[in-house]
C-alpha cells in the first residue's frame, strides 16, 4: 500500500442490478384560455388565490431549510470532536472516542497487524500515541486506547439504539475519507438488516456481517471506523464498506455503503474494553469447517463438511464429515459464503432445519445453533 493511502474494504454484492431509463415523449401544446384574455387575466392570476398560496409556502420552505440546516451543524458541533483519524503504520482510516478512559472504537481492517497507532483529533493539532487493546476480525471491530490520560477536548460519542433506525431516517457519516479529516457526508438509512461480506485480498478481514445498516451516504476511502450518526447526535454505526460495482470496473458503486450496526458495536467493545477480548461473540455457528463443492457443471452447488467440531451443533445433531449442506433454515447453500451469510442472520440457540447429502441421498435434521 503506498505511503498513508487511506485503508478501504470493497464489498462485491452477489447481484445483478439492471437499469431502467425512463423517458417522457412528445411535446407540450398551449392549453387555450378558458377566460378572459389580455392584461385584465395576467392580472388576475397574479393576483389570485394560487399566488398567494405560492408566496405563503415560499418563506415556510426557507425556514424548514434552514432548520435543517441548523440541524445538521448542531450535529456536527456535538459529534466531531468524537471523531478521530488514526495512522496504523502507512495507512489512514478514522475511529470514534468510546469512553473518558481513552479507548477508541474503529474497524479490524483499519488497525490491521499494527500495535500502536497515532491518533489525531479535529479539536487539536498535535497527535496522540494508542496502543491496541484487542482486533476482532470475525466482526471487523477492534478498539485502541489512548496513552495516558485523554487531553481536553477528547470527548466520547453518544451511542444510540439498534432498534429505533428506520429506513429513511437522515444521516451524516463522520470521518477521514483520503485522509481529510473531519469531513462529513450527509445521506440517508437506506435499508437496515443488510448481511454482507468482505473482501479476503489485501487488509480485508474476509468477515461475514449481519444487521448492517445501509446508507447512502458516501463512503470513501478512509471512512472506515468513522461515525454513522442522526440527527440526535447519535452514533446508530460504524461506516465499514462500500459496495464494487462489477460494470465499473471494480470502483465503488455511487450511494451505497454498509455500517457496523451500533448494538454490534457496543457488544463487541464493551466485552474488549472490560475482559481485553471478546468472550461472547453473540453469532452463531454450525461448528464445522468446510469447502464450497462444485455440480457436473462447475457451479457452486453446497459446502462438503470436511470436519465436525467435537461437542458443536453440527455434532450434536449427527452432521458427519463427508455430508453435503445445501440448505439452512430457508437460505439455499451454494458456497461457504451464502453459509457464513445465513448464519449471519440467525443467533445461539436458534433452532433451523439443515437439508443435506449423504451417500447421494437428500436428508434433513434439526440443528440447535451454537456460538462462534
Amino acid at each position: 500500500m503506498d505511503a498513508l493511502s487511506p485503508r478501504v474494504r470493497a464489498l462485491l454484492l452477489p447481484v445483478a442490478a439492471g437499469v431502467t431509463a425512463a423517458a417522457l415523449l412528445g411535446g407540450c401544446s398551449a392549453v387555450p384560455p378558458t377566460g378572459p384574455a389580455g392584461p385584465a387575466a395576467a392580472e388576475s392570476r397574479a393576483t389570485g388565490p394560487r399566488a398567494a398560496s405560492e408566496a405563503a409556502e415560499a418563506p415556510r420552505a426557507r425556514r424548514q431549510a434552514d432548520d435543517l440546516q441548523a440541524d445538521y451543524q448542531n450535529v456536527i458541533k456535538n459529534v466531531l470532536p468524537s471523531v478521530v483519524t488514526i495512522e496504523a503504520g502507512q495507512s489512514l482510516g478514522s475511529g470514534i472516542v468510546y469512553d473518558d478512559q481513552g479507548h477508541i472504537v474503529t474497524n479490524a481492517h483499519v488497525v490491521g497487524d499494527s500495535q500502536n497507532f497515532r491518533v489525531t483529533v479535529v479539536t487539536r493539532e498535535q497527535p496522540l500515541t494508542a496502543r491496541l487493546v484487542f482486533s476482532y476480525p470475525e466482526q471487523d471491530l477492534a478498539v485502541i486506547k489512548l496513552e495516558g490520560t485523554p487531553p481536553e477536548g477528547v470527548r466520547p460519542a453518544k451511542f444510540g439504539d439498534s432498534s429505533e433506525v428506520e429506513v429513511g431516517q437522515i444521516v451524516l457519516a463522520m470521518g477521514s475519507p483520503l485522509g481529510l479529516s473531519g469531513s462529513v457526508t450527509q445521506g440517508i438509512v437506506s435499508a437496515i438488516g443488510r448481511t454482507v461480506s468482505a473482501s479476503r485480498t489485501g487488509s480485508g478481514t474476509g468477515a461475514t456481517i449481519g444487521n448492517m445498516v445501509q446508507t447512502s451516504a458516501p463512503i470513501n476511502p478512509g471512512n472506515s471506523g468513522g461515525a454513522l450518526v442522526n440527527l440526535d447526535s447519535e452514533v446508530i454505526g460504524i461506516p465499514t464498506l462500500a459496495a464494487v460495482d462489477p460494470e465499473l470496473g471494480g470502483g465503488a458503486a455511487s450511494g451505497i455503503g454498509f455500517a457496523i450496526p451500533v448494538s454490534m458495536v457496543r457488544t463487541v467493545a464493551d466485552q474488549i474494553v472490560k475482559f481485553g477480548e471478546v468472550r461472547d461473540s453473540g453469532r452463531a455457528a454450525l461448528g464445522i469447517s468446510g469447502r464450497t463443492v462444485l455440480d457436473d457443471e462447475y457451479r457452486p452447488a453446497g459446502v462438503a463438511v470436511e470436519r465436525v467440531l467435537p461437542d458443536g451443533a453440527a455434532a450434536a445433531a449427527g452432521l458427519r464429515a463427508g455430508d453435503i449442506i445445501t440448505r439452512l433454515g430457508d437460505a439455499p447453500i451454494t458456497t461457504i459464503t451464502s453459509l457464513l451469510e445465513a448464519l449471519a442472520s440467525h443467533q445461539p440457540g436458534d433452532k433451523v432445519t439443515v437439508r443435506f447429502v449423504r451417500a447421494g441421498k437428500a436428508r434433513s435434521v434439526t440443528v440447535t445453533l451454537g456460538e462462534m
